[in-house]
């Protein structure tokens, strides 16, 4: 199986509409799920920082993994973007074959 779940957050919900839509126009992502309103408290530059952020959820696959992680840092506002890599155990196989025939 080579489908992937892409996990990253973004400073707000228009942020994340945009990217996330440029990374399905351009076919590096076959969904992408946005979460509004997580509260995320981190560490940067030695202090602990707090922000509302936008979680994604975005499905792609293997063979596009490193052009989506490429394309998205550099559409993403923040210095260093989260970009989490999760291998799914299974699914649905309709649904993984439908991410693969909408991504490359």
């Amino acid at each position: 199986m080579s489908a992937l779940l892409l996990l990253s957050t973004f400073p707000d919900a228009e942020a994340a509409r945009r990217i996330a839509g440029t990374l399905v126009e351009e076919r590096l992502a076959a969904c992408a799920n946005l979460l509004p309103g997580a509260e995320s408290i981190y560490r940067w530059e030695g202090k602990i920082e707090r922000a509302t952020e936008v979680v994604a959820f975005f499905k792609t696959t293997e063979a596009c993994r490193a052009r989506f992680e490429a394309r998205l840092s550099e559409l993403h506002p923040y210095e260093v973007p989260e970009i989490l890599v999760l291998r799914p155990e299974g699914g649905l196989p309709a649904y993984l074959r439908w991410i693969e025939e909408n991504v490359g």
